[in-house]
């Protein structure tokens, strides 16, 4: 009996175990990454050419302790090495692993090859040569912590190499994971089995390899024993000659039929190649098919099957919500054309398969590479009530007629930038914004008495219904959560893709970013604001205080202003601001650009201005702020500082977010100010559901226009 080990990828090792015990091994020990077993000759054999599931099956040669790099040149030498080869078979030493004194995985290989060389020259015998890329015989190390195993690979090159895979997609499944997921997904081998995201065709393949009753081996023409001395050739061509008969008997008799679609004919043709290969051709049905027009091939004859995919998830599509629109409307299409199927899916995103908006009768975990995996089946109910109703119809049906209203009014207001819907339907709490040729879905995170199962798919309604009425592609839509803001969260960074573009505001351009932060650089509702400080800075000196993007500077420095000033705390948003104004070609002495905290900057200057803009955040506690600031509580503060900077004759426009705000009149009449109320003045079309988005004041010295 030979002592053997068989690899598996992590979670897989009790479906090895099954398997190899159906192939007649012995002893079965399951430990992490594979299964310690005992075989005779011929179940050895069978094991290395019929196990699906199996990365490599090695004979181990021994184990010992490595505290020095003499410890493991003496434990490799202690192997018979010239009792497993010969003098003119090559050989190569994989090496993994390190520890305090083997430092380095090619040291470790070049120790362990020195050691068999040297077995060889000692005995007077030919040295054997080492062939890195096809050799002979390969040898596996493995050193964890101060113990190492060396074990001869039977297999040669990895087990998932079955042969009849030349050409894949962009992130194919191993040969051996696929079978696993085939096995896991509750097909019956005589039954239909369709993917529709299908790629090279590798799922399908192993089914119906598995269908055939095809070892996944035949293919192969290169093992790593038949350089081993104790390899029995007449014995391996007697298994795999009754492995040929059986894949004959298995191909004539089979039932089972394959259907494999996708949207790319290129990888198509490469299934169909792959599929020739594995002598399975004859079997399957490719067709180059959308997802979202997916139909039941077999409708027509109430025969039911198996749909069987892995799509992409996060590894393969760039854009979250295209991944959620395709997920949900994936679900939909199955329940409403799959009714009696079984549905089993391979994905690395549990949340994506929740877009499914079905329950999973079983699941399993594997690793796929790094990644962590799960795949779940379902069993399609035959009474659906899918029908054939429009993804979020009720909202979609609104987003069509705010476009119809406002999209003539951006192109005559000369905007690339507006709001397409603003939480118009209770059920559809989001915000829609427009910008150039993307577009911007903002959720407002749903209280907890709303269902989040539902508020879940109402979102995934918004995405699909959105994609397909504004007719633009999954990876120009950006999807972000709105919560109620602390301080400066507004400004978090989200990501850094660095993702800039131009847009038209009036006579501006201005750069947004819809990827890296909450906001965009560019607040919509202050539109009408910033256009009126235009038209109001003609001559003046321009003073911009928490400026963000300078946005404002901007259409002040448009506008003929004779100096601005923006000042913010943010490093990252002045040289935003700088940009813009660059874009605008507003450069040079009179348009400064400060940092500092406002606050402060606020109570210490001492310079004259025109114009004022300012508008505060609703409340803040950053730490570099040396006090917490709230616009009800402090705004007078402010007022007090800003009337020190503001020349007669001025004018402040202070604006802010806080819904319920209250100016404080008697304060500022106290102060020698006036105030007037300005905010319907500054509110667009395009916010008109939401008059509470902000206020807006003009203020001057009293008794001054």
């Amino acid at each position: 009996m030979n002592s053997l080990f068989a690899s598996t990828g992590r979670g897989l090792e009790e479906l090895l175990k099954s398997e190899l015990d159906a192939l007649g091994a012995q002893d079965l020990q399951v430990v992490q990454g594979g299964v310690h077993f005992s075989a005779d000759d011929r179940v050895m054999y069978q094991s290395l050419l019929w196990s699906r599931i199996a990365s490599r099956i090695l004979l181990p040669l021994g184990e010992f302790g490595v505290y020095s790099d003499l410890d493991l040149y003496v434990g490799a030498q202690s192997v018979p090495w010239t009792e497993l080869f010969d003098s003119n078979t090559t050989f190569a030493v994989h090496f993994s692993g390190t520890n305090d004194e083997i430092r380095n995985s090619q040291f470790g290989a070049l120790k362990v090859k020195d050691a068999i060389v040297d077995s060889f020259t000692r005995k007077n015998l030919e040295r054997p040569n080492v062939d890195r890329e096809l050799p002979d015989i390969r040898i596996n190390v493995w050193l964890n912590k101060d113990r190492a195993s060396i074990a001869l690979d039977l297999s040669g090159d990895s087990l998932h190499q079955r042969g009849y895979r030349q050409q894949t997609g962009a992130a194919p499944l191993k040969e051996t994971l696929a079978a696993a997921i085939v096995m896991r997904s509750g097909w019956e081998k005589n039954s239909p089995l369709l993917d529709p995201m299908c790629g090279s065709g590798t799922l399908l393949i192993e089914a119906a390899l598995i269908a055939c009753d095809r070892a996944p081996g035949l293919l192969r023409s290169r093992w790593g024993f038949t350089g081993w001395k104790k390899h029995q050739d007449a014995l391996w061509r007697e298994v795999r000659q009754e492995a040929l008969q059986r894949a004959k008997a298995g191909t004539a008799a089979t039932t089972a039929r394959f259907f494999g679609y996708d949207q790319d004919n290129r990888v198509l043709e490469w299934a169909r190649a792959n599929a020739r290969r594995a002598g399975v051709a004859e079997l399957f049905t490719f067709a180059q098919q959308d997802l979202l027009k997916l139909k039941n091939p077999l409708a027509e004859t109430e025969t039911t099957g198996t749909v069987l995919t892995n799509p992409p998830y996060g590894e393969r599509l760039e854009s979250e919500p295209a991944l959620i629109a395709l997920h949900s409307q994936f679900g939909r299409i199955l329940k409403q054309h799959f009714g009696g199927w079984n549905l089993s899916i391979f994905s690395g995103s549990p949340e994506l398969l929740s877009c499914l908006q079905l329950r999973a009768d079983r699941q399993f975990k594997a690793k796929n590479g790094p990644l962590e995996c799960v795949q779940k089946n379902y069993q399609l109910s035959v009474n659906t009530n899918a029908g054939g109703a429009q993804i979020g119809e009720d909202f979609a049906n609104r987003l069509r007629k705010n476009i119809k209203k406002l999209e003539k009014w951006a192109r005559q207001e000369g905007i690339e930038c507006y709001r397409l819907y603003d939480a118009d339907l209770p059920e559809y709490n989001v915000a829609v914004d427009r910008y150039a040729d993307w577009v911007v879905v903002q959720e407002y995170a749903p209280p907890k008495t709303v269902d989040a199962t539902k508020a879940r798919q109402r979102l995934f309604d918004v995405i699909g219904a959105t994609l397909s009425v504004l007719e633009i592609p999954a990876n120009r839509l950006v999807l972000k959560t709105r919560e109620r803001q602390k301080g400066t969260n507004q400004y978090q960074k989200l990501a850094e893709k660095g993702d800039y573009f131009e847009v038209q505001e009036y006579n501006a351009r201005l750069w947004v970013n819809l990827t890296d932060y909450l906001d965009t650089g560019l607040f919509l509702d202050h539109r009408i604001a910033r256009k009126m400080l235009g038209k109001m800075s003609e001559g003046k000196d321009f003073l911009n205080l928490f400026s963000y993007t300078g946005s404002a500077s901007v259409h002040a420095g448009l506008g003929g202003a004779r100096s601005t000033t923006t000042v913010d705390m943010s490093r990252t948003y002045l040289e935003w601001a700088e940009r813009n104004m660059r874009l605008n070609g507003l450069s040079g002495r009179q348009h400064r650009l400060m940092h500092a905290d406002c606050l402060s900057w606020l109570q210490e200057s001492d310079e004259q201005f025109d114009l004022i803009f300012i508008d505060p955040p609703t409340f803040s506690n950053s730490k570099r702020m040396e006090e917490s600031f709230d616009v009800q509580r402090d705004h007078m503060m402010l007022m007090r500082n800003l009337k020190r900077l503001l020349r007669q004759g001025g004018t402040i426009m202070f604006s802010n977010n806080k819904r319920g705000f209250k100016m404080d009149l008697e304060g500022i009449a106290a102060l020698g100010l006036k105030a007037q109320e300005i905010t319907q003045k500054t509110q667009s079309q395009d916010f008109a559901r939401n008059r509470h988005i902000h206020n807006c004041w003009l203020v001057t010295h009293a008794g001054k226009e």
